[in-house]
């Protein structure tokens, strides 16, 4: 793909995200970053409570990139066999057979929603597993492809009963874990309650322009960008110091207060876990019209692309979500750049 193209879906994605903004207010760093990972064509973990929109979000995505959006719930009582197909009594009186979630869109699928994938039975998570890192499914005697798929996945994290959290191991195929929260702008929290218009979420995702891009050119684009957008040795040296401290923080100088830095890492980042990182960083350099990686663009998606890779002494796993920001936070003022 000549440099050219690559500007043309540039300005693809910049509208992207300008359709998924009208629908949604008050999420636009949420927005650049689920338009990252599907440029960059990874699956992500989405954390925030119940009603912030996540479902909202996902629905304006897919009707912008087109090709099938399938969404299933997570509950205690789901089995494997409930993603691939559901059985019926029809009106002859006979047993049916209907495609279920994952089969239902076929090859188009693009993108699929596991909402509170916690609560769902290991042996669930270990199918969708497989088909997020296989792209593959066998059924029914057949080999199914999901070539264009991306899936993407929230966690009750309220309620802990009858819940089974995903292991890290499980984690770390997600190429991004992006936090969703409550707007803190007045202006907008009240435009979400008294604005009408907010009220019904299948009109105003009606409202964003439909198949804006060719979702299945999306794999093609993304490998074109990662080999278009260089990295100078230096940007290389400073993302390995980033992975060293990620395993061994205290060798940085950096502290946390409360922490003994030196026994709070379990394990640090995988290398697929850098590897994601440098891929979402080439695409932030891309959506910023950037020909080459700078530090800026590898700070713009390193607590989402790091943070939930990261395994924690279970002293301090109870406190996670503060401990992990500000351990990014810190390692980013004191791994130097230079």
């Amino acid at each position: 793909m000549s440099d050219q193209n690559l500007a043309e879906w540039r300005k693809l994605a910049i509208s992207l995200e300008n359709e998924v903004n009208k629908v949604i207010v008050g999420q636009i760093e949420v927005i650049r970053l689920i338009t990252t990972s599907i440029f960059a064509r990874g699956h992500v973990l989405l954390e925030g409570d119940v009603g912030v929109g996540k479902t909202t979000i996902l629905k304006a995505f897919a009707r912008c990139i087109g090709g099938g959006y399938e969404r299933i719930e997570g509950t205690i009582d789901l089995m494997p066999n409930d993603l691939v197909y559901h059985t019926y009594l029809g009106d002859d009186g006979k047993p049916h057979v209907d495609n279920g979630p994952i089969l239902r869109s076929g090859e188009d699928l693009s993108i699929f929603f596991f909402n509170e994938i916690n609560r769902a039975r290991p042996q669930v998570h270990s199918l969708l597993l497989r088909i997020m890192a296989e792209k593959t499914l066998s059924a029914f005697n057949k080999e199914f492809t999901f070539p264009h798929l991306i899936v993407f996945a929230d966690r009750n994290q309220v309620e802990k009963e009858e819940t089974f959290e995903i292991p890290s191991a499980a984690r770390d195929r997600f190429t991004m874990e992006i936090p969703i929260g409550i707007p803190a702008d007045d202006k907008i929290m009240t435009e979400l309650v008294f604005d009408t218009k907010f009220h019904d979420a299948d009109k105003l995702i009606g409202e964003a322009k439909s198949n804006l891009l060719k979702f299945n050119k999306l794999n093609q684009v993304s490998n074109d960008i990662q080999n278009n957008i260089d990295a100078t040795k230096k940007l290389e040296a400073y993302a390995l110091n980033l992975w060293k401290a990620s395993s061994h923080p205290e060798l940085f100088n950096i502290k946390i207060s409360g922490v003994d830095t030196a026994r709070l890492i379990i394990s640090g980042a995988s290398p697929r876990g850098i590897s994601m990182m440098m891929k979402c960083a080439r695409v932030n350099a891309w959506l910023n019209n950037r020909s080459s990686v700078l530090p800026e663009d590898i700070h713009a998606i390193f607590h989402e692309t790091i943070a939930h890779r990261l395994v924690f002494n279970p002293v301090y796993e109870l406190r996670r979500t503060e401990i992990a920001r500000e351990l990014t936070h810190e390692m980013l003022n004191k791994v130097s750049a230079t």
